[in-house]
């Protein structure tokens, strides 16, 4: 009766690390739609008064030089850069929760299926 409290207790484990996982990864999509929004709405000059800069912003090609230097591009470079690292501990954390709790399923089946055969 130990090995099953054991079990579950390592199956809730599992499933905890796989939410934390999963609510990194949201996080690090939210940054992504955050930065994304920075991006193709209007922004203002920075003596805060209206710009005739487009709100989609490519190239100097595109736009003048005066538009291109109005963007923060450091604070967007940061929401996309910070959300690098969540990324990828998410990932990490939700997969390796998911595989602790498929192993632990494998586990519970073979050593059912031996029982039952023996």
């Amino acid at each position: 009766m130990r090995s099953l409290s054991y079990d579950n207790d390592f199956r809730a484990r599992a499933r905890r690390t796989q939410g934390w996982g999963l609510g990194l990864l949201t996080v690090a999509a939210l940054l992504w739609v955050w930065a994304g929004v920075l991006l193709l709405t209007p922004y203002e000059d920075g003596d805060g008064g209206g710009s005739p800069c487009p709100a989609l912003l490519t190239s100097e090609y595109v736009h003048d030089e005066e538009c291109v230097e109005a963007r923060d591009w450091p604070g967007m470079l940061a929401l996309v850069g910070g959300s690098v690292p969540l990324a990828v501990i998410g990932g990490v954390l939700y997969t390796s929760g998911a595989v602790s709790h498929r192993m632990s399923e494998h586990l519970a089946e073979v050593t059912r299926l031996n029982t039952a055969k023996g």
